[in-house]
């Protein structure tokens, strides 16, 4: 339900605080409480009902959750700790760390980080007597029910809340499946059940959010929706073609930018450059935020932007920040920012996308075009929470150079159409929902080696009730999960075995897999590589070209060259050095788009409007698709022949592309999903027209028949563990709806 308290009751809330926290608010210089903070306050101590507290950056939610539910703890004596606080980042804990600490520390409740860089002596003292506010990451709680199974009971054994920020993070993907399981975990061995607070900015479904907060009766949770008070927003798309022929958009070539940006075809020249040349004119001076997608585009950007500063003779204040980096460059740039007293731009990866508090920000930036609605309208929140002050962001979008010879699909310009749709089904306020996660068995593989740690040994039918049943994997069935256990005990991977009485124990495998310190994490992280410089240890970099004595590296904004390699520990010994080439970053895979941005890209190209966001070149573009899309029928046509291609346009986001593909592969048309649709290689227009129409004419292919052609079924850090059956029975589950959607596809294709 969606509550709506009445205006008396809002005034009533301040009254209700206890009156330590009062005074606190009186400290801070509030004149009065927000309207989310009031509702909460009303909600938590009136209540005993779960709660999703959703709002924009910066509206208050962790106040409000934390003023009433400190309230209610601040009498307790009872031993264990009162209020486990769960965020997807350490840095975020450390923020809400700063936040709470004072206030706490008034009431005389203890308040403790407790993730991998926090103070081991800390920890200690809330091992000893657990009590007050716990800020944990989910690594860490499955580190201490792993390693310390009765220290976690002692802790976590009586918790009266459990506030988990950021929930649109663990609404998909393997995390979200470890959390989930981990409230299962915990709820076995607590006193009472725990209320759970969920805090978000960014979800599309609210009560699917619920869903996910309490499964066993989403109806029961309480939606707090903050009423919406957007600042006025400026917006710019900005577009640069890439040179004829280029290899690597990312290139730090010596020499490459020292020339302003003239002729696309200047030697060394990239989009970056030009890209490069616009942040450093409009940002400097105030402090910005500049999302540059992959690392190494990070990396690339913040070098430019530095060696800018260099040739200006200017302090430089263009930083990178991302997870490869070490806590200290991270936890000084995130201070950087949040003082605000030096202008400072932040160039990074999604690490500060999230809620982590960095002060006023002026202008938020992105290069590349948008494809996750989400992660766009969670950024753009990142700037104008100063009242009064507007919303700024800039979208720098790279298109590939096009000529005679170039493909269709590049005519249509497609990254400029996509930044125009996206933008517009954000003004919109659409969101995309949680889909379902395709690591659900490489995390159950995950679960399964912790639960069989933490209990020392368990039976397969408590362990599937566990997990399973009405657990986090309810997808998978009892038979499903008995091959699962089959398969990771058998004597190729040998993870488990059973004890003649029947319970489940670790194998071989298992205990090796267990005792690493990776094991807590369920997410996969590449090879990675510690740098060193004159014995201080700048971060990890994953690099996937040869590294050899004497190569260079782009990282922290400088350029090192290697002077010693260990590769028994994966350890660089590096140098600060001028310039030249450097290995690549592994790029991370292109995100999924849903269907409603595919949808509106083909509305862009429709409609006459040329948005006034657009600056010449993007409306240049712009003009130049959409001539292309008219030019070719488009708006009708839905096949086009070129060459030895077919292009299909569905019109559909990546996951019905991708069931099609594989339909089609099923079909003998191996094909390549992209923005518009597929394309089949190598085939004729009347070969691809004779399939698609018997696809129309009969029936839906059956799901599992078509998960059988589908190259790569697993996925998730513990894949290999998965047995081949139960992935692709996941994957037709995943997709099914889509599969059934393929002979309406069809048909509208040969209409």
């Amino acid at each position: 339900m969606i509550s709506q308290p009445s205006a008396s009751a809002l005034e009533e809330a301040y009254d209700r605080l206890h009156p330590l926290i009062r005074k606190w608010i009186r400290d801070q210089g509030w004149n009065e409480l927000r309207e989310i903070q009031a509702r909460a306050i009303l909600s938590i101590l009136d209540g005993d009902r779960d709660l999703v507290i959703a709002a924009t950056t910066a509206a208050g939610k962790t106040e409000a959750a934390f003023l009433p539910i400190l309230t209610q703890v601040a009498e307790r004596r009872e031993p264990g700790t009162a209020i486990l606080y769960v965020s997807p980042l350490k840095a975020l804990i450390n923020d809400q760390f700063r936040r709470l600490d004072e206030l706490c520390d008034q009431m005389e409740i203890p308040v403790v980080k407790w993730h991998g860089d926090a103070s081991q002596t800390d920890k200690k003292k809330m091992l000893a007597r657990p009590r007050g506010v716990v800020l944990i990451t989910p690594e860490s709680i499955e580190a201490l029910l792993t390693r310390r199974p009765g220290d976690a009971r002692k802790m976590f054994g009586a918790l009266d809340f459990i506030v988990i920020d950021e929930l649109h993070a663990f609404l998909r993907g393997p995390r979200g499946f470890q959390l989930a399981s981990l409230l299962v975990r915990m709820a076995v061995f607590a006193q009472k059940p725990a209320r759970r607070l969920g805090l978000s900015a960014t979800i599309g479904d609210l009560r699917e959010a619920g869903a996910w907060l309490r499964p066993s009766d989403p109806k029961s949770v309480e939606i707090l929706e903050a009423k919406s008070d957007v600042p006025e927003l400026r917006l710019q798309i900005r577009a640069y073609v890439e040179p004829p022929k280029v290899t690597d958009p990312d290139s730090a070539e010596v020499g490459g930018d020292e020339k302003p940006y003239a002729a696309s075809d200047s030697p060394g020249r990239v989009a970056l450059d030009p890209i490069a040349d616009h942040l450093f004119e409009t940002l400097r001076g105030a402090n910005n935020l500049v999302f540059g997608g992959s690392r190494r585009t990070v990396e690339a950007a913040a070098d430019r932007l530095r060696r800018r500063s260099e040739r200006a003779r200017v302090p430089n204040e263009f930083y990178p920040h991302h997870g490869s980096l070490s806590k200290a460059l991270r936890e000084d740039l995130e201070e950087r920012l949040k003082a605000g007293d030096r202008p400072t731009t932040a160039v990074c990866t999604s690490t500060l996308e999230l809620g982590i508090d960095i002060g006023s920000v002026k202008t938020v930036a992105q290069i590349g075009a948008p494809r996750s609605l989400s992660s766009l309208r969670q950024r753009l929140g990142r700037t104008g929470r100063r009242t009064g002050t507007p919303a700024v962001m800039r979208i720098y979008v790279r298109e590939p150079s096009v000529d005679r010879e170039a493909s269709l699909l590049d005519w249509l310009h497609a990254p400029t159409m996509r930044a125009v749709a996206a933008v517009r089904l954000v003004v919109a306020g659409f969101v995309e929902p949680a889909s379902t996660s395709p690591e659900a068995a490489s995390t159950l593989v995950h679960q399964t080696l912790a639960v069989i740690v933490e209990r020392g040994g368990i039976r397969p039918k408590a362990l599937f009730d566990l997990l399973c049943g009405d657990g986090p994997f309810a997808g998978i069935s009892a038979q499903d999960y008995v091959e699962l256990l089959r398969n990771i005990g058998n004597p190729e991977h040998k993870l488990i075995e059973q004890a003649p009485d029947g319970t489940l124990m670790l194998g071989e495998g298992g205990e090796r897999i267990v005792q690493s310190h990776t094991f807590f994490a369920v997410f996969e992280t590449p090879e990675e590589w510690r740098l060193v410089a004159a014995g201080k240890t700048l971060g990890t970099l994953p690099i996937s070209s040869p590294v050899y004595k004497d190569c260079l590296v782009v990282f922290a904004g400088q350029r090192w060259v290697v002077l010693e390699i260990d590769e028994r520990t994966n350890t660089l010994d590096v140098a600060p050095h001028p310039g030249g080439m450097v290995p690549k970053f592994d790029r991370a895979n292109i995100e999924p788009a849903h269907d409603r941005l595919a949808a509106e890209m083909r509305a862009v190209y429709i409609s006459d409007d040329i948005p006034p966001y657009l600056e010449a070149k993007a409306r240049e573009l712009l003009a130049e698709g959409r001539a292309t899309f008219r030019g070719q029928g488009l708006s009708e046509r839905t096949i086009v022949e070129e060459e030895r291609d077919v292009h299909l346009f569905t019109w559909r986001g990546s996951q019905a592309n991708d069931a099609f593909a594989a339909a089609l592969a099923m079909a003998k048309l191996p094909a390549e999903a992209h923005d518009f649709g597929l394309t089949v290689p190598k085939k004729s227009a009347a070969e691809v027209v004779s399939v698609l129409q018997a696809f129309s004419s009969r029936g839906a292919p059956d799901p599992i028949e078509v998960a059988l052609f589908v190259a790569n079924p697993k996925q998730g850090k513990f894949s290999a563990f998965v047995p081949d059956g139960l992935a692709r029975r996941q994957w037709s589950q995943r997709n099914a709806v889509f599969v059934r959607q393929i002979p309406e596809i069809a048909a509208a294709l040969v209409a």
